[in-house]
C-alpha cells in the first residue's frame, strides 16, 4: 500500500463552518457539507503522497453519517484510514470526533470515501 494508514487533522468550528453559513439548516453548530469537505480534504491529503507527477485524484463515492452536533468554537478531529487499494482506487474509512481536552471525545460522523487517482491534464481536457 502506498498510501499512509491514517492521515489525522484537526479544526475548529467556525461561524463560516455552520449549517446557517452554508446553507444546509438554520442552527450555528456545524454544517454537514462543511464536515464533508474536511473528511475529503484529509483523503486528499492521505493520497497526496503516492501521486504521480501531474496526478491528482478525485473523489467517486462519499457514504457519511453526520452523528452529533459540533459547536462554533469546537476542536474537531477528522481522521481517514486506507482500507483498500488497488491501482488507482483508494478506498477510506473516515471519521470526526469532537475533542474534549487533548483527546478526541464523541463520534460526530463516520463513514467511507473513495477516491481515483487521475491525470489532471487528461481529465480536464476531457472537458473541452
Amino acid at each position: 500500500m502506498d498510501t499512509p494508514t491514517t492521515h489525522t487533522r484537526r479544526f475548529t468550528v467556525a461561524e463560516d463552518d455552520t449549517a446557517v453559513a452554508v446553507g444546509s439548516g438554520s442552527l450555528r453548530v456545524l454544517g454537514t457539507p462543511r464536515l464533508i469537505a474536511w473528511l475529503e480534504m484529509v483523503t486528499c491529503e492521505a493520497v497526496a503522497p503516492s501521486l504521480p507527477p501531474g496526478g491528482t485524484s478525485v473523489g467517486t463515492r462519499i457514504a457519511v453519517e453526520h452523528l452529533a452536533p459540533s459547536a462554533v468554537g469546537q476542536v474537531v478531529e477528522v481522521q481517514a484510514s486506507t482500507a483498500y487499494v488497488d491501482g488507482r482506487l483508494h478506498r477510506f474509512t473516515v471519521a470526526a470526533r469532537n475533542v474534549v481536552g487533548d483527546a478526541p471525545g464523541k463520534v460526530v460522523a463516520s463513514g467511507e470515501i473513495t477516491r481515483v487517482v487521475v491525470d489532471a491534464e487528461k481529465f480536464m481536457a476531457k472537458l473541452a
